[in-house]
């Protein structure tokens, strides 16, 4: 890879000035080195924020839960109060590649991951989203691709976490400028549906610092299909939430990954979910709204009848 600096950070305004336009933060790496050794990312300059002050920390408490930065997916995936107070977020935690890649991985690489999507990272490709003019998948190989997407790339967000603190309402903190910013998952994802070029909302030099998770007294499930059992990328994946009365459910979240290029939901559905009674019928109804008009690419359309049953099966789990 490309010759580069190396500064430790130890505070999150010294890492902002250290990284400046170009630069990039270091964490668990997992993500940005491989993009660094294919030469898709050269950045002048690393920042190690592994030892930023309380970015390592889970912090339960009566009104939220708040999950450093640096926050392991492994120690998300361990926490036996979490599996209990937010058991979709453990879930989706435990899908996240291998043992080893979740005991290295962060909470908020998770979330500001790039594209995974072929194109995107073959070194001699200059798509769409690294500034080209076409999105090759469109007419390429579209297999793992988007059903939805507000521009021409058609790359999905392949975040786990990213679904299950969506349907669980989670806001992130980022370190943007000398302040702190507050944003929940729509914001968070939102420029990418609007800009073939982005991944997130993230600008130069942001910084994620917490995750705070509302308790709200709502069961919470996830659910992915993957080509394979163990190791790899969701083909779909399905995260909700809401509170139960008996069958009757409040504050009801669907959010899927993989479908699209920020974590899918469809407010309708969400509306249409409220005060509704838990059952095959209604589950199947809020599929239908959730996957109205889809952009069917020629390799892809089998993602359909995934995400319908993934939608059934997580909205039935939340009784179980």
């Amino acid at each position: 890879m490309k010759a580069f600096q190396y500064v430790t950070a130890t505070s999150p305004a010294s890492a902002r000035a250290l990284v400046g336009a170009e630069g990039r933060y270091l964490a668990g790496g997992m993500d940005l080195l491989g993009e660094m050794k294919e030469y898709i990312a050269q950045p002048p300059i690393l920042v190690n924020i592994k030892a930023l002050p309380g970015l390592s920390k889970i912090e339960p408490g009566e009104k939220a839960w708040t999950f450093g930065a640096n926050v392991t997916v492994a120690e998300l995936e361990d926490n036996a109060e979490l599996a209990k107070t937010f058991p979709g977020l453990q879930q989706a935690a435990a899908e996240v590649g291998s043992r080893q890649i979740r005991n290295v991985g962060t909470v908020g690489g998770n979330l500001a991951q790039h594209s995974r999507c072929w194109y995107y990272r073959h070194r001699d490709t200059l798509c769409l989203k690294k500034g080209g003019d076409l999105c090759y998948a469109r007419h390429g190989e579209n297999r793992y691709h988007s059903l939805f997407t507000g521009n021409t790339c058609i790359s999905p967000v392949v975040s786990n976490l990213a679904v299950a603190f969506g349907a669980l309402d989670a806001v992130v903190f980022v370190h943007r400028g000398k302040e702190t910013k507050p944003m929940t998952i729509a914001e968070l994802y939102a420029e990418a549906w609007r800009n073939p070029e982005s991944h997130n909302s993230l600008e130069p030099g942001d910084l994620i610092l917490k995750i705070e998770v509302p308790v709200q007294q709502r069961r919470s499930a996830y659910l992915q299909m993957s080509d394979r059992a163990l190791f790899d990328w969701a083909l779909v994946s399905c995260a909700a939430a809401a509170k139960l009365d008996g069958k009757k459910m409040s504050q009801a979240r669907v959010v899927l990954g993989a479908v699209a290029n920020v974590p899918y939901q469809v407010e309708a559905a969400n509306r249409f979910l409220e005060g509704k009674e838990l059952n095959e019928a209604t589950a199947n109804a809020a599929a239908d709204l959730l996957l109205d008009k889809p952009h069917l690419q020629a390799h892809n359309g089998y993602k359909l009848p995934i995400a319908r049953t993934l939608i059934r099966r997580t909205l039935m789990q939340l009784m179980a």
